[in-house]
C-alpha cells in the first residue's frame, strides 16, 4: 500500500510509532512508516518510521534543532552500500535531495553537494580540467564517499578532501577540516546523527579529453570484470590486510577480500534470492526474491567459510542497518 508525503504536519490517522507523531514542522517532505527497499540498489528492507527530505540546509538545520534529541535519526545516501534489514528502521532517516546536490569548481578546488552522484562529479571536475577521476566508478553520492573513505585506482578522499560542511544532531552548521574526520581505509569518525552537506576537494589540473579517455577506459574495465548489470551493493567485505592509517592501499602486501572468498569455495554460492557473484565474488547480489535476511544471512556464512579456511575474519564494507523480522 502506498504512502502520501506529509508537508508540515506529519500526524496521520489510525497509525502509531515508537517516534512522536508531533515531531518538528518542515518545508520539505515527511513521510511515515516509508518502505526503504527502493531507495536501495539491493531493494530489499523494511520501512523508516519517517522519511524526512529537506527543502534546503536550513530546513534541515530547523528540524534538527528542534527534534527531540532521544530520537534516533540516520542520514542515508542513495543506498549503494547498504542493507535496510526486513523489520525496518526505528529512525528518522533523512535523505538529502535536489537542493543538496551542486558541484562547482574554482581553481584547483571542487566543491560539491553531499547529494551529488560521484561519478557526476567526477566528470564534472574533468570538464573544468580537474582529476578526480577516481570518483568515475565508485557508487553512490559524494557524503556516502565522505563517511567511508571510498577510493578506487590507489586514489581516496583522504587524498584530496579539503573540508567538510555538516549540519550536527543539534541542527548546528560546522565546517571540519579533513584531519578532523580521521580518515582511514573505508572510514570516518563523523559524530553520529551529523549530517554532511557539501565538501571541498583539492584537484591536479588535467587535460580534459586526457581525464574523458582514462574515464571511459575505467568504466571498461569495472564492466568487463564486475556484475554492474545485477543488483548489488558494491564490495561486500573490505580488504583484509595491508592498508595504512590513511586509508591508502600498500599493493606489496595487500590481501584480497575476493581471493580469500574464492579459496573458501563461495563464489557463486546461493542462499534464498541471495548469491555471491560468480563474475566477482566480493560482490552480494540479489538476484531476485532475496529478502535482507538471504543476504546478510550468506554474507555471515561466507565470513565464517572464510574463517574456517585460512582464520582470516573478513569485515563489512556493506552498512547493515535496522531491525531482523522475528
Amino acid at each position: 500500500m502506498g504512502l502520501e508525503p506529509v508537508r508540515n504536519s506529519p500526524k496521520k490517522a489510525g497509525m502509531t510509532h515508537p517516534i512522536p507523531l508531533d515531531l518538528p514542522p518542515v518545508r520539505g517532505t515527511l513521510t511515515p512508516n516509508r518502505p526503504l527497499a527502493d531507495l536501495t540498489w539491493l531493494r530489499v528492507g523494511g520501512p523508516a518510521d519517517w522519511l524526512f527530505q529537506p527543502a534546503d540546509e536550513a530546513d534541515l538545520c530547523d528540524f534538527l534543532a528542534a527534534l527531540d534529541p532521544a530520537v534516533a535519526v540516520f542520514p542515508m545516501g542513495v543506498g549503494s552500500n547498504l542493507i535496510v534489514r526486513d523489520g525496518g528502521l526505528r529512525a528518522v532517516v533523512i535523505r538529502l535531495g535536489r537542493g543538496f546536490n551542486a558541484i562547482s569548481c574554482d581553481g584547483g578546488t571542487v566543491t560539491a553537494g553531499a547529494a551529488a552522484l560521484d561519478a557526476h562529479v567526477a566528470r564534472r571536475a574533468a570538464e573544468a580540467g580537474l582529476d578526480l577521476t577516481f570518483l568515475r566508478t565508485i557508487p553512490g553520492s559524494i557524503g556516502g564517499a565522505v563517511r567511508m573513505n571510498a577510493g578506487c585506482y590507489g586514489s581516496y578522499v583522504a587524498d584530496h578532501l579539503i573540508s567538510v560542511r555538516c549540519v550536527t544532531r543539534t541542527g548546528e552548521v560546522v565546517e571540519l577540516p579533513a584531519v578532523d574526520l580521521k580518515l582511514a581505509y573505508r572510514q570516518s569518525q563523523l559524530p553520529e546523527g551529523w549530517v554532511v552537506v557539501s565538501a571541498t576537494f583539492r584537484a591536479q589540473a588535467a587535460d580534459p579529453a586526457a581525464l574523458e579517455a582514462r574515464m571511459t577506459d575505467q568504466i571498461a574495465k569495472r564492466d568487463a570484470s564486475q556484475p554492474t548489470k545485477d543488483r548489488s551493493a558494491g564490495s561486500t567485505f573490505r580488504n583484509p590486510v595491508g592498508h595504512s592509517s590513511t586509508g591508502r592501499a600498500d599493493d606489496s602486501h595487500e590481501l584480497k577480500a575476493w581471493k580469500v572468498i574464492d579459496d573458501a569455495g563461495m563464489r557463486g554460492f546461493t542462499l534464498g534470492g541471495a548469491q555471491m557473484s560468480p563474475m566477482h565474488s566480493n560482490f552480494l547480489i540479489n538476484i531476485g526474491g532475496a529478502s535482507a535476511a538471504d543476504l546478510e544471512d550468506l554474507g555471515e556464512e561466507v565470513r565464517k567459510r572464510v574463517f574456517q579456511q585460512s582464520g582470516i575474519t573478513l569485515e563489512w564494507e556493506i552498512m547493515r542497518v535496522g531491525q531482523r523480522n522475528a
